[in-house]
């Protein structure tokens, strides 16, 4: 798992008064152990999962993308499934920053847990696309609804999930579900093509069918409006997560485009301007989150993302928690942020739990 240094970390602390401005990303933990341990006075203590790592689903250019799948280990014969993308502001962070938050839904909610890595901005050098992040995690979820039946899971009650970068990435999984196109992405062309296609099939046909459909969605202190976000900056080296990457900062939709010149593009990969009317496309059940201290992805951006989700008659709630800051669901500790996953993490699990077998059983 990809690692800041100490005076990289301290640099992103030093920067969230910019990061509120830009209401998007967030900061790798500083990783202790990951013991994925319970919270005895809240769930009963069940078997650790059975973990499947690094499983290969996708080659995407020269980045070979992989999932880890934890299968509870409770006698029954199929489980529902959720699909977890991680965060780090597209530029930082892998799958394993989400290893304990995955087998503690996978041990005591008893899903099947997908833990799934995609490309970042950075990969392929430095020429990855936000469309194409989009495409991978569509394209994960299909690989998911394909395969997950090896690993017990029940492909008729999916999920997702994902904080932060990964909270956007969830989102755009349930509202660019029926948007899809086996052209590039232009603007003549705001269609996603999807990383990974189940064999004979077109991203038209896959859309059209509604393959794509999921039952259940939680967003945890998630980026919804990447279009403000570049307006804020986030293309720019004043963003600490280019520096933390190890990446030179250019426009996050590719040569030639900028926010100015293609407002489209930016809008096209932005949650907040996809919410369609209830009474055109039902959207599943969404859960969203964040803590009262995140200033990363603050309250006020997370529940108007939300306000407008309800305001167009879809089914969604919001819950913002007292005392928690950004990033509260990774694995380990993070002395900036002041988290902990032992600490700060059951609660919101516990009701993320409640809330998916609410819809997935």
């Amino acid at each position: 798992m990809t690692q800041a240094r100490p005076s990289q970390l301290l640099a992103f602390f030093l920067c969230t008064c910019f990061l509120l401005a830009l209401g998007a990303g967030r900061v790798t933990a500083a990783v202790a152990p990951d013991t994925g341990s319970p919270d005895p006075h809240s769930r009963e203590v069940l078997p650790a999962p059975v973990e499947y790592r690094d499983v290969q689903w996708v080659q995407a250019g020269n980045k070979t993308l992989t999932t880890d799948i934890f299968v509870p280990n409770t006698g029954r014969k199929q489980y529902p499934v959720v699909v977890i993308f991680h965060g780090g502001g597209w530029l930082i962070n892998d799958n394993r920053i989400m290893d304990a938050a995955a087998k503690y839904l996978a041990r005591h909610g008893e899903f099947v847990v997908a833990n799934m890595n995609y490309r970042l901005l950075g990969d392929n050098q430095n020429t990855t696309t936000m469309d194409e992040i989009v495409g991978d995690v569509l394209g994960g979820v299909l690989w998911v609804k394909e395969h997950i039946s090896e690993y017990q899971g029940n492909p008729e009650r999916i999920a997702v999930t994902g904080d932060s970068a990964g909270g956007h990435l969830s989102a755009m999984v349930v509202l660019a579900a029926n948007n899809l196109s086996g052209e590039a992405f232009s603007p003549e062309n705001l269609a996603f093509r999807p990383t990974y296609m189940p064999s004979g099939k077109t991203p038209e046909q896959i859309a059209d069918n509604g393959e794509l459909q999921v039952q259940a969605a939680v967003f945890s202190y998630g980026a919804f409006d990447l279009y403000r976000a570049a307006q804020g900056g986030f293309e720019s080296p004043g963003n600490i997560f280019w520096k933390l990457g190890n990446t030179e900062p250019r426009g996050i939709m590719g040569k030639g485009f900028s926010v100015e010149s293609a407002p489209e593009l930016y809008k096209a990969v932005s949650p907040a301007y996809l919410i369609p009317d209830a009474g055109d496309r039902k959207l599943p059940p969404i859960f969203a989150h964040v803590g009262s201290k995140d200033t990363t992805t603050p309250p006020s951006a997370v529940k108007a993302f939300v306000d407008k989700l309800v305001a167009a008659g879809q089914p969604a709630r919001f819950k913002e928690y007292p005392g928690k800051n950004h990033a509260f669901l990774d694995t380990g500790c993070n002395e900036f942020l002041g988290n902990c996953f032992d600490k700060d993490a059951p609660e919101t699990l516990n009701d993320m739990i409640e809330f998916l077998q609410a819809h997935l059983e």
